[in-house]
């Protein structure tokens, strides 16, 4: 990307704004006043700024999520594409561990097949058939989406810049390899405190998960962090999201995966990336 100081200072300053809102848990106003509401290249150039930020402070890339994957969300963010963000040692929860709420600022959960990976992706067309076959397994997962910016108030430019909104998130327990199970064919429930609030199923999810992570593996390799064997993928969501408060237990049925379950609470009891693979 070609740059000038003026686009330098703009993409520095809304880094900035977005470090300043997660070191003092609170909220700031959207970046899209710096960056547009719509550019694509300066919104992951803020992303970027992020990223290499956390990792001078010791975190660890362990892998990927990918948003907008909803037709609608995308219509409602005036966009035609997906985004993606960074997944960190520091933001993964075994399954029914307690997430300590006060490590988010506007919280929301939503259900997604998380995919792990056995093989690089880096070399080849990066098709379905090829990710496929790069998978080790599949396994249920809740993503705890959260964001930076004040009451959501969010456009493409503003999600991808803070990190595709990302939050933390839990995995199951049950690895399924992808012989054994078909992603587009999932179905899906997630109920909080034992009331259901999102269902869904693979289709919802670009319509077929793998092709998600077929999209994922083309664009990171485009900007040059091709995706690694070991690395996690939270592949989308698979119906809506809902916003989840202190006391809360989510649960997410996805059929062929089985159950996951979040438990917030105001203080932290549960253990980061206790039982994960990666």
């Amino acid at each position: 990307m070609t740059t000038t100081p003026a686009v330098d200072r703009a993409v520095d300053q809304a880094a900035q704004r977005l470090l300043e809102a997660a070191r003092t848990q609170t909220p700031c106003p959207p970046v899209r006043d710096l960056i547009g509401a719509a550019d694509v290249a300066l919104a992951y150039a803020v992303q970027e700024r992020l990223t290499a930020a956390r990792m001078a402070d010791g975190a660890v890339v362990v892998g990927h999520k990918i948003g907008l994957t909803s037709p609608a969300v995308q219509q409602q963010l005036g966009v035609d594409r997906p985004d993606f963000g960074v997944l960190f040692d520091d933001m993964g929860y075994a399954d029914s561990a307690v997430v300590p709420i006060e490590r988010l600022l506007q919280p929301k959960v939503e259900a997604e097949i998380a995919f792990v990976l056995a093989e690089d992706l880096v070399e080849g067309d990066l098709d379905v058939r090829q990710v496929r076959e790069a998978v080790d397994y599949a396994v249920a997962a809740i993503e705890i989406v959260d964001s930076r910016v004040a009451g959501w108030d969010i456009k493409f430019g503003d999600t991808v810049a803070d990190n595709a909104s990302s939050g933390l998130y839990t995995l199951g327990t049950r690895q399924v390899p992808l012989s054994d199970f078909e992603p587009v064919e999932a179905e899906m429930t997630m109920s909080i405190d034992g009331e259901v609030v999102s269902t869904g199923n693979g289709a919802a999810c670009l319509g077929d998960p793998l092709a998600a992570l077929s999209w994922l593996a083309r664009t990171a390799r485009e900007v040059g962090t091709p995706l690694r064997a070991g690395h996690i993928v939270l592949s989308g969501a698979l119906g809506p999201m809902a916003p989840v408060v202190a006391g809360s237990t989510v649960t997410a049925e996805i059929s062929g995966l089985g159950s996951v379950t979040a438990n917030f609470s105001g203080s932290h009891s549960g253990s980061v990336n206790e039982g994960l693979k990666a």
